[in-house]
Parts: structure tokens; C-alpha cells; sequence
């Protein structure tokens, strides 16, 4: 079991931000800490994106194991590669 804030945290992280680096969320305080199953299997945890001045974070699947990705907000020409590991 995981939570969208714990895997949320985990990707602020590698790229050195934190939490208080977000300026915008669809997804409430509440449903960030709601528990889901985050192993193989299925997608269970909701949709959602989140901006902070310099990435916008989302969800990413692959074979039903779920984790937070990001890209950069502006155009930074650093190439995006696959979404989804092999």
C-alpha cells in the first residue's frame, strides 16, 4: 500500500524540490493521502497533476505498478525519454 504523497514526495526529491515548491494541484490534501494499492497489477490511484514553478508532475503505469514522473514546465531541451520502464 502507498499513498500518491508518498510517491508525490519521492519525485519532488529527485529532482531537488519539496512540497512547498507547488503553486498548483488537482488533487486535494485528502485524496494525496488516501492509500491504494501501488503494485503490479492495476491502476488504482486516481488521476491528477501537479505544477510547481519549474516541473509538472503526474501519474505513470506500467503494468499496473503506479509511481509520480515529471517533466520540465518550460522547454529546458533536455529530450524526454519513454514514460514507462522496460
Amino acid at each position: 500500500m502507498g499513498t500518491w504523497r508518498e510517491l508525490l514526495q519521492k519525485a519532488l526529491d529527485r529532482v531537488g524540490e519539496c512540497s512547498g515548491d507547488i503553486v498548483s494541484s488537482t488533487i486535494t490534501n485528502e485524496e494525496l493521502l488516501g492509500e491504494f494499492d501501488a503494485g503490479y497489477g492495476g491502476s488504482n490511484g486516481i488521476p491528477f497533476t501537479v505544477w510547481t514553478a519549474a516541473r509538472v508532475y503526474f501519474p505513470v503505469t506500467y503494468d499496473g505498478l503506479e509511481w509520480v514522473d515529471s517533466v520540465a514546465r518550460d522547454p529546458d531541451g533536455i529530450p524526454t525519454g519513454h514514460i514507462g520502464r522496460e
